[in-house]
């Protein structure tokens, strides 16, 4: 062989060498890289190559799948999706996927490691998908989602026993399955809902914060008999009507000019929702106290997931002494999701002591066998035995007799907290309105529910927490108890 070709050949052999590397570490260096970037149609196509395993509650499929034409063989289906979709999320082919829909998804597509065998995981090969078992009840969730009808809000269940949510709604809702699929429809369903100015893709029940309003009383109470301020709901606050805020010339008065206010004990400002006692015994306790009881009850945790993740309820801090006095009433800057005021009640009910909330049970493989499951959890104890079973007592009173009649029900026991809080510039919008409680059926079995009522068709006048929000919160532990289920 001549000397030019001896070369030309030399390097030709190291060109191929230097290719057979590189082809080799993008391969085990670079693949995982290029195989989960966003934009690699493959990823999409083996995703929906295949149906995809199911969200499910109370034994029954919220999701399902369905043949469509292209390279996408199958596309996402739900069932009554407008009822369960601040629960599953969605998943399109043409917009990714959020909520369980995402964070479960290698489970739901069958390529959790988990879900295969040795030869599979050697070559990469889908599995058979497995199932997401919620802790959903699908008739507190069809309650609170009809209990809701047209007005804007949510509402949430909780079993206090176990921190198990029962019920996440949110209005308006949409349907996961209008835009599931990549064709025009789909593309004008998912344009018509980012613009809608209703938000019907908010969850609100974990993702919108509001003010408390007369809600947040529960949390003052809490703090002030766990600080010794007063030893019981029955004893005579020291609170004049109307009180003065703290270095302003400004009084506070009460909605209910004629309730017996002044001194009036926890349980009697509890049940008239004096805001003057409250006011005072905010100031009483200080930020740092009323802010360190917010905290044990969930209040100022950016990292709650349930596994989806939770906005962050805020107690503020840094506050002059009649901005305390307004968060006493939960007015100022303090802000609440659903959850949250679901999490004060379900503390309350379960003796002090607040377990994590949590809607997934267990992810199961595609012979249902559990991959793992969620196990009760303890998140704080938020407040002595003896002080949760004095604000029950209170709350009893409310509904016994107060502003949250609305919520009795027959051979239960059902404790709650009304609230209307004052929102937008010069309190200038219809206030939410806000029912917090807890129902009790004497065998062990308990539900903690909180509902707001963000807009109504209502006259402002007629605006309560009472009187929009306690029927719903009536029917949601009904169904959860037995006390009448939702169809």
């Amino acid at each position: 062989m001549n000397k030019p070709l001896r070369r030309a050949s030399v390097f030709s052999l190291l060109l191929v060498l230097a290719l057979l590397g590189w082809v080799t570490y993008v391969q085990l260096a670079e693949g995982a890289g290029f195989r989960d970037n966003s934009h690699n149609e493959r990823n999409t196509i083996s995703q929906y190559a295949n149906p995809l395993g199911n969200i499910m509650a109370g034994g029954k499929s919220l999701t399902g799948s369905s043949a469509t034409t292209g390279d996408l063989k199958f596309k996402r289906t739900y069932h009554d999706g407008k009822v369960y979709a601040p629960v599953t999320g969605y998943a399109s082919q043409s917009y990714g996927s959020n909520q369980l829909e995402a964070l479960d998804r290698s489970v739901l597509d069958g390529t959790d490691t988990r879900l295969k065998n040795p030869l599979q995981a050697l070559v990469r090969e889908p599995s058979k998908p497995g199932d997401v078992m919620t802790t959903i009840d699908p008739a507190v969730q069809k309650a609170a989602y009809k209990g809701l009808g047209n007005n804007t809000g949510a509402a949430v269940a909780i079993d206090p026993n176990t921190g198990a949510v029962r019920a996440l709604a949110s209005t308006p809702s949409y349907n996961p399955g209008d835009f599931a699929g990549s064709g025009t429809s789909d593309q004008k369903e998912w344009l018509k809902l980012t613009k809608d100015k209703g938000q019907p893709m908010l969850n609100r029940a974990l993702r919108q914060t509001y003010p408390p309003g007369s809600a947040f009383k529960l949390v003052v109470a809490a703090a002030a008999l766990e600080d010794g301020v007063y030893s019981s709901v029955d004893e005579p606050t020291k609170s004049p009507n109307p009180y003065r805020l703290p270095g302003t010339v400004t009084d506070m008065k009460n909605e209910n000019a004629s309730a017996p206010c002044e001194n009036a004990t926890i349980r009697t400002a509890l049940q008239y929702s004096c805001n003057t006692v409250f006011a005072k015994m905010a100031v009483d306790l200080g930020e740092s106290k009323l802010g360190a009881e917010a905290k044990k009850l969930g209040f100022d945790d950016s990292k709650l997931d349930i596994p989806v993740r939770a906005a962050k309820s805020v107690y503020p801090s840094g506050m002059d002494k009649s901005q305390t006095a307004l968060t006493g009433m939960g007015q100022f800057d303090v802000t609440a999701t659903p959850l949250q005021m679901a999490m004060v009640s379900s503390a309350i009910a379960d003796d002090g002591k607040l377990m994590k909330p949590y809607e997934v049970d267990r992810t199961t493989d595609g012979n249902a066998s559990a991959l793992d499951r969620t196990e009760p959890e303890a998140f704080t104890q938020a407040m002595s035995k003896s002080t949760a079973q004095e604000l029950r007592s209170a709350m009893r009173t409310v509904v016994e007799k107060g502003t949250g009649t609305n919520a009795k029900i027959p051979g239960m026991e059902v404790g709650g907290k009304t609230g209307t809080a004052q929102h937008g510039e010069n309190n200038s919008g219809n206030p939410f309105a806000w029912f917090v409680s807890y129902a009790d059926d004497g065998s062990g079995h308990k539900i903690a529910v909180a509902v707001v009522v963000e807009d109504s068709d209502a006259p402002r006048a007629d605006i309560s927490g009472g009187g929009l929000a306690g029927p719903i919160a009536k029917s949601m532990m009904s169904a959860a108890l037995g006390g009448g289920a939702a169809s």
